[in-house]
């Protein structure tokens, strides 16, 4: 278990270590947000998920795109807007969809996607499927009314679906506490009926055992149940430096969680030949997902008006000439 863990977390923190050097090259033609620092919360969370399980989650989505099971190199090319990219190099960092496995969509938009989760969840319901919905979303997306809403329709509707809020303490410059009167986000689940648990985010896990457990009270029709991950992002908040000169938060709050990184902590308990050979590993398979994109060709004139929802087919006509 401890090798899978690793690797999952090593290839993250490698995959966008890469995306923050090439960023400055204008190869990457999307704004990024980077998980570099939280990378425990999707590992520990995803690790206990089957392939038919689902995920939604936010505008910060590597880590989850690529717990999950993403393939890394369309993500990489979707970066850099290759036709190849796993949604044809129209959605960016902040769109990433992988759905065979299980990857339903990340959003942009803050909150969207907990909805969204939760109407997959009820559609499981009604197949009589044991397959759970996990998502992902900040401690921003708790200050939403869909949170609130959704949270109650998914007690009273006993959803299969896992609230994970990676709380890493900032909605964009703003501290939690200066936005929440109770800066008690578990103590607002409870509220709705469902059990709630603060668990720190680093501690991949202890995360991925209560991860599964909450999952197989789900899969024996428990309802829904959240997990607040308390973690820290290492980056700014879109981009790929540091942003501590302008002064919201300081590089000494940030060094505790850098004491206590997961992708160290765990790599330290493998010898170190199999972490050695892990390594390598994920380093080709990063080298090969960057070269892929670099020769993948940017999507025709063609694709423009491609995966257009419409019913009216003499519309979708007008459009293409």
């Amino acid at each position: 278990m401890h090798a899978g863990l690793f690797r999952s977390l090593y290839r993250i923190r490698r995959v966008e270590e890469e995306v923050a050097r090439v960023y400055a090259s204008d190869k990457i033609k999307s704004p990024v947000h980077l998980s570099i620092g939280q990378e425990a919360v999707s590992v520990g969370v995803c690790d206990v998920l089957r392939t038919d399980d689902v995920v939604f989650g936010t505008y910060r989505g590597h880590a989850l795109y690529l717990a999950k099971g993403g393939d890394m190199s369309a993500m990489v090319a979707e970066l850099y807007g290759k036709v190849t990219g796993c949604t044809r190099g129209k959605g960016g960092s902040m769109h990433l969809i992988d759905t065979e496995c299980g990857v339903m969509g990340t959003s942009a938009v803050v909150g969207t996607t907990i909805a969204n989760a939760a109407g997959y969840a009820y559609a499981l319901k009604v197949r009589r499927s044991d397959a759970v919905v996990a998502s992902f979303f900040g401690d921003g997306a708790t200050e939403e009314g869909v949170f609130a809403e959704t949270l109650n329709f998914a007690v009273l509707k006993r959803l299969p679906v896992l609230f994970v809020c990676e709380n890493n303490g900032y909605a964009i410059h703003t501290a939690q506490a200066k936005r929440q009167g109770l800066a008690d986000i578990c103590a607002r689940a409870r509220a709705y009926g469902m059990p709630a648990e603060r668990l720190d985010g680093n501690d991949v896990l202890t995360l991925r055992a209560r991860a599964e457990a909450a999952v197989a009270r789900m899969r024996a029709g428990a309802g829904p149940q959240f997990i607040e991950a308390t973690t820290y992002r290492w980056r700014e908040h879109v981009g790929p430096g540091a942003d501590y000169h302008l002064g919201y938060r300081a590089q000494a709050e940030c060094e505790p969680w850098q004491a206590n990184d997961s992708v160290r902590v765990i790599g330290e308990l493998l010898a170190p030949e199999v972490r050695s050979m892990i390594v390598a590993a994920v380093e080709r398979e990063v080298a090969e997902a960057f070269a892929y994109a670099e020769t993948s060709p940017f999507p025709h004139p063609s694709e423009l008006m491609t995966d257009i929802f419409t019913e009216d087919a003499d519309e979708l006509a007008a459009c293409q000439r």
